[in-house]
């Protein structure tokens, strides 16, 4: 089947498009974890410095990272996540965790995080409204873009 011009709306392809390139989640864990001088980004992402100059133009673009000065001079910058920014920490999360258990099954995590309440942090994905986990057999698709359903477009 050939891909279409017109792919499904979505969130999800829209949220990609800001931080779906390499590196992009990189810098921002980075960032989340206290880590937002360009030195630091550079050495603890592993991206060429030029390739992480234009994720950081995006990211700031975007207002997910802001960029504060911290020295005069030279000049300096490091970057912070803004609300939009921490608002993906829970992405965040949540890949670690898939990672944690399908890419780490021995336990030999690179990283454990501790909640305030002293536990080893693990994310949970629970339903607002009622405060159950969220499981894939209790969700139900309801497309609301014009000429889609669930299973792809609607005929013309």
């Amino acid at each position: 089947m050939a891909a279409t011009k017109h792919p499904r709306p979505c969130s999800i392809a829209d949220t990609l498009a800001l931080v779906g390139e390499k590196y992009s989640l990189l810098v921002l864990r980075e960032v989340c974890l206290g880590n937002g001088r360009f030195d630091q980004l550079v050495r603890n992402t592993g991206a060429p410095r030029d390739i992480l100059a234009t994720r950081l133009k995006r990211l700031v673009e975007a207002g997910i990272l802001t960029k504060v000065p911290y020295s005069e001079r030279p000049q300096r910058f490091e970057y912070r996540p803004t609300r939009a920014g921490l608002e993906l920490e829970p992405v965040l999360l949540t890949l670690k965790e898939w990672g944690d258990r399908h890419l780490h099954p021995d336990g030999e995590l690179p990283m454990v995080l501790e909640h305030v309440c002293g536990d080893e942090f693990v994310p949970a994905v629970t339903c607002r409204a009622c405060g159950d986990e969220v499981r894939h057999e209790d969700l139900t698709a309801h497309p609301r873009s014009p000429g889609w359903t669930t299973a792809g477009p609607t005929a013309a």
